[in-house]
């Protein structure tokens, strides 16, 4: 076993001390060691975008980043989406245009929208259509997805869905 490093993760606006081996990924330190398990674990290679989070912002596959890593950015999980008990816009418009059938990417879906749509809330719909392509959806519900972003894309932008 690894000799174990201290690191302080924040996750949502709240600091995690935590200690840990170096080699444990932000997604394991998310989910086992934070108790944050709406970051779902899928192929644990990048491809699939189930443990999407956004880091400083920006989305990043959790299960190819280090913990240590982390130290010292804002993580941001779908249990920080949503402020109290209003939700946020992309999370409304997933309810409202049935962007969710199993769930399991959900929040991988969620957080890559959201950081999308923060850094880049012109974006063409070809442009969406290929980000969104980046993470994968095993029950084929990616056209009632593509029109939730849409949805809350117009909706940030001050128009009607």
């Amino acid at each position: 076993m690894s000799e174990r490093v201290e690191v302080t993760l924040s996750i949502n606006g709240r600091d995690y001390p935590l200690r840990l081996e170096p080699r444990r990924t932000l997604l394991d330190a998310i989910r086992d060691e934070c108790g944050l398990t709406g970051t779902h674990m899928g192929c644990e290679h990048g491809v699939c975008g189930a443990c999407t989070v956004l880091l400083d912002g920006q989305p990043i596959r959790a299960c190819l980043m280090f913990a240590v890593q982390a130290e010292g950015a804002a993580i941001r999980t779908i249990e920080g989406l949503a402020a109290g008990d209003a939700l946020n816009p992309v999370q409304r418009a997933f309810i409202a245009h049935h962007g969710v059938q199993c769930g399991f990417c959900t929040p991988g879906f969620l957080m890559l929208a959201t950081g999308v749509l923060a850094r880049d809330p012109d974006i063409s719909d070809d442009e969406l259509r290929e980000v969104l392509s980046s993470n994968l959806c095993r029950c084929t519900g990616y056209q009632n997805i593509v029109t939730a972003v849409r949805a809350a894309l117009a909706e940030l932008r001050g128009g009607a869905a």
